[in-house]
């Protein structure tokens, strides 16, 4: 009863703070047993998906599992809701249609991971290794400041606000100063999305959504941007140097700021 409280408080606290700042960390003591130990061993999760199904998918909602290495795991459908994953290694590891709302990621390695169709709802995600990874379809929610996502795909992924619940605010994925360089954008929802500082250098954004998307000091050097929706993006100092398909871009005579473009 104690611990379904905590993470209750928890959760809350975390809609909270996302809904002001996107930014929990300021009142958590990220040192503290909670956030860097492990209640469970790499065995012991190995006998938990063992026993799972489809119909009955293994849940380690509120587990604490920072520091372990599940390299190469298959977590397909995992519930990791509120999870503690802070410096977790999880390079090669399968989360396809994971839940990982609320869940804390920490400086966490998930190179060369699949998280298709996965949910990174309210997820804490600061400075997290993504390189190569594939969030096809996902639906990210999340506070990913200073993550790489270097090769990564968020191709059909859903990273924008959802304007039909603002009683909790902004919820919207946060990538500030975030390593995008050759990330897979295609047809993507960053509509809203916090992109300031972040280097999007080779980017695909073929047909991705940057509607009042915040671009501010963004490096989009050599971008493809082939029916990217630029309508309302703030566009303050970025640099948009030898992009490709500017002339086919929508909406980009409706972006802010595009007299403070850097062009060369």
């Amino acid at each position: 009863m104690k611990r379904t409280v905590a993470l209750t408080t928890l959760g809350f606290a975390l809609v909270a703070t996302m809904a002001s700042a996107q930014d929990m960390m300021r009142d958590v003591d990220l040192t503290s047993p909670a956030m860097v130990s492990a209640e469970m061993s790499r065995q012991d999760i190995e006998a938990v998906l063992a026993k799972a199904s489809a119909g009955a998918p293994a849940d380690f909602t509120g587990t604490r599992l920072s520091g372990l290495d599940l390299s190469g795991l298959d977590l397909s459908g995992v519930v990791l809701r509120a999870a503690r994953l802070n410096k977790t290694k999880l390079g090669g590891a399968r989360l396809d249609r994971a839940i990982l709302d609320q869940a804390w990621l920490l400086d966490a390695d998930l190179t060369g991971a699949s998280l298709k169709g996965a949910n990174l709802f309210a997820a804490q995600m600061a400075r997290a290794h993504l390189d190569g990874a594939d969030l096809t379809g996902a639906r990210i929610a999340a506070d990913l400041s200073g993550a790489s996502l270097v090769g990564a795909s968020i191709a059909d992924a859903n990273l924008g606000a959802d304007m039909r619940n603002q009683s909790m605010g902004l919820m919207r994925a946060v990538l500030r100063s975030a390593k995008l360089e050759r990330l897979n954008a295609r047809n993507a929802d960053l509509s809203r999305v916090d992109l300031e500082f972040a280097s999007l250098r080779g980017a695909d954004l073929t047909g991705a959504s940057l509607r009042n998307a915040q671009l501010g000091g963004a490096d989009l050097t050599g971008a493809t941007v082939i029916d990217t929706d630029f309508d309302g993006a703030d566009l303050t100092s970025a640099k948009l140097i030898a992009p490709i398909g500017l002339d086919r871009a929508k909406n980009f005579d409706k972006a802010k700021n595009r007299e403070r473009l850097i062009r060369q």
